[in-house]
């Protein structure tokens, strides 16, 4: 009988399940990194992408930004950006301008598109904007443009199926 499936002289790594190493990451959130393109008046934070993890379809972390405080105008390229508030109040402008409007609160979700140039503002003069982000690709990409905005942006009210008429 062989027993060639046995080997007396193995090495502990080989015995080692598979997705050990290569499974699930967990990313305490005091070690997320710093180190990513920064838009003025932003403060992002990586804790999922491609150099940290080897994500390679997602770029995850956080964004605070000061109260009374806002971006500088900017795109992300090709990639899709969710941004969820986790606490304070987002104004987001977007268009050519700067001339569309919209603001969200804690537990809502805002929907970024490619290229879309936009501007992050924290709508409170007090409190302190805290985002989580997610964008479609493992590394972060960043493009800052230099907008002349325009003076009254344009409100739209956000249209979903809880609120179909438009709500704030």
């Amino acid at each position: 009988m062989s027993h060639e499936h046995e080997h007396p002289h193995s090495h502990p790594h080989e015995q080692e399940p598979a997705w050990k190493h290569d499974g699930v990451r967990v990313v305490p959130g005091n070690q997320l990194d710093g180190n990513v393109p920064s838009t003025p008046g932003m403060d992002r934070k990586a804790a999922i992408n491609f150099a940290r993890v080897g994500a390679q379809k997602l770029w995850a972390g956080t964004v605070t930004i000061h109260a009374n405080a806002k971006t500088g105008a900017h795109h992300h390229g090709p990639l899709e950006s969710v941004i969820y508030v986790v606490k304070g109040r987002a104004r987001m402008r977007w268009g050519d301008k700067l001339e569309f409007t919209a603001e969200a609160g804690p537990g809502d979700f805002i929907y970024v598109p490619p290229y879309v140039p936009h501007q992050e503002i924290n709508a409170s003069p007090t409190e302190v904007l805290e985002c989580v982000l997610c964008r479609s690709d493992g590394q972060a990409v960043a493009v800052n443009l230099d907008i002349e905005p325009v003076e009254k942006p344009e409100q739209v009210l956000w249209v979903d199926p809880t609120h179909p008429h438009g709500g704030m």
